[in-house]
């Protein structure tokens, strides 16, 4: 008799690396992930800070509005591009050396940001620091699964989904304290002690695995930038109405490389796109499911503060303090999801934390025209109970279906599928936006709740594909 859905493990039993414990002993496994944390917080928090302050660091570089955003840009391209040729390069040199020397690239490339005297230098500055964040964010769960047991996996993950909605949380917060007693280049100055600091201590705490021998694939790393790169340029351009000739040029390019990247791949035993981990059906459904929930929140999140206001007219601060439910309750969530997803379907979790999820983004598309405070508050808590119910499991499933010697390959897909949910999202808003005028939030809204109920299915189609015990 075969056990119901919703009890069965998350994930197929995980196998040790041959010649590691399972896990590290007590207090190393404390300080290890909090080496960890510190990482994601300080490359979570320099997205947010830089999005906050763009306005005062323009003025103060004189730089023209439309050119200040590849402050913002820059960053987030140079992680996009470099995250799986990272992850990949951590399974054959070791996650830990990957880790720390991303670590030691954002804290010497921030003091860098903190004394450029123009926007080119802190253009060129941010591409630099983009790419240490991109080396801790693409083992930073490789070495979760390196630390923690496996019968506390989830709970692991958990810690990092936490950390993750914190630094979102209080990123423009911090912003606005920081510049309201110094100038604006003490905003990554500060990354500076941390960073040294947290480098200091990983260097004691952090694990190390057994490399692999093979070689770094630099044709695959090079195809892997351009088609990455070149995606994310023509989303962008979609969104922003680009001139239609150059951005079918865009479309062809990213076909024609994104072609002869994956065929590459194909042909590669440990590929760096990892399409032998794609192969497997809770790997994949899990990934489509990363996809859409990422580009269901960055939907609303992007579109919500101009409804608060613009419609309600509300201020910055009024405004800020409305978005905090969504990820304060991810914060207290996520630990109780990663508990669960140690001993639950990671389909019917994800799931039900979906379809919450696209309930509470129906209810705020379909808000009273003068809605309450609470109104909005218990909406914006409920998406984000759906979203951190849904989260940590998801996340272990990814990184469970994979073999210990591609947690490199899983860990780095999983960062490159919330920076692709994150990019789809923040396109199409300026697309909805451009499109249906002043009822661009409603509509835009909507479609959030239709990419997390098409997330809730992917979601809930992985029970059948889990490999049943007994």
């Amino acid at each position: 008799m075969s056990t119901p859905a919703f009890t069965q493990p998350a994930a197929p039993p995980l196998k040790s690396q041959p010649g590691l414990p399972d896990g590290l002993p007590l207090p190393q496994r404390y300080w290890a992930i909090l080496v960890v944390a510190m990482g994601i917080t300080l490359a979570v928090l320099d997205s947010s800070i830089a999005n906050v302050a763009l306005p005062t660091i323009a003025h103060t570089l004189r730089a023209d509005a439309a050119a200040s955003i590849w402050i913002v840009n820059a960053y987030q391209l140079a992680i996009t591009i470099s995250l799986l040729p990272l992850s990949s390069l951590g399974e054959i040199v070791g996650y830990r050396r990957v880790y720390l020397a991303g670590l030691a690239l954002f804290t010497a490339a921030s003091l860098g940001c903190a004394l450029s005297d123009s926007l080119l230098s802190l253009t060129l500055a941010r591409v630099i620091q983009g790419f240490g964040a991109a080396g801790i964010m693409s083992v930073n769960i490789a070495l979760v699964r390196l630390i923690f047991p496996q019968r506390l996996l989830g709970r692991g993950i958990s810690v990092n989904a936490s950390v993750v909605a914190i630094s979102t949380a209080v990123g423009p917060s911090i912003a606005s304290a920081i510049l309201s007693v110094a100038h604006w280049p003490w905003l990554f100055a500060v990354n500076v002690p941390l960073g040294i600091a947290t480098l200091l201590i990983g260097r004691r705490a952090l694990p190390t695995q057994a490399p692999q021998k093979r070689r770094f694939d630099v044709p695959s790393a090079i195809l892997n930038a351009l088609t990455f790169g070149l995606l994310i340029m023509t989303v962008d351009g979609l969104g922003h109405g680009e001139h239609r000739p150059l951005l079918v040029a865009e479309i062809i390019a990213t076909l024609v490389i994104g072609t002869t990247f994956v065929r590459r791949q194909l042909s590669q035993p440990s590929p760096l796109l990892p399409v032998d981990l794609l192969r497997l059906p809770i790997f994949s459904l899990s990934i489509g499911t990363s996809i859409c929930s990422f580009t269901a929140q960055m939907l609303a999140f992007v579109s919500l503060p101009f409804y608060f206001q613009d419609t309600l007219g509300l201020s910055q601060v009024q405004t800020g303090l409305l978005m905090t439910p969504w990820p304060l309750v991810i914060v207290v969530i996520a630990p109780i999801s990663g508990y669960l997803s140690d001993r639950y379907s990671a389909g019917v979790l994800g799931g039900i934390g979906l379809l919450t999820m696209a309930l509470g983004l129906s209810l705020l598309a379909t808000l009273p025209l003068h809605p309450h405070t609470l109104e909005i508050i218990w909406r914006m808590a409920l998406c984000g109970f759906g979203f951190g119910l849904f989260q940590s499991p998801n996340n272990r499933a990814i990184l469970a279906a994979a073999p210990h010697s591609r947690s490199g390959g899983a860990s780095g897909m999983l960062s490159t599928a919330r920076l692709t949910g994150q990019s789809l999202g923040a396109a199409l808003v300026a697309l909805i936006f451009g499109i249906s005028g002043t009822a661009g939030t409603t509509v835009t809204l909507m479609a959030a709740a239709g990419f997390a109920a098409l997330a809730a299915f992917v979601s809930l189609t992985r029970i059948r594909a889990q490999p049943r015990q007994g």
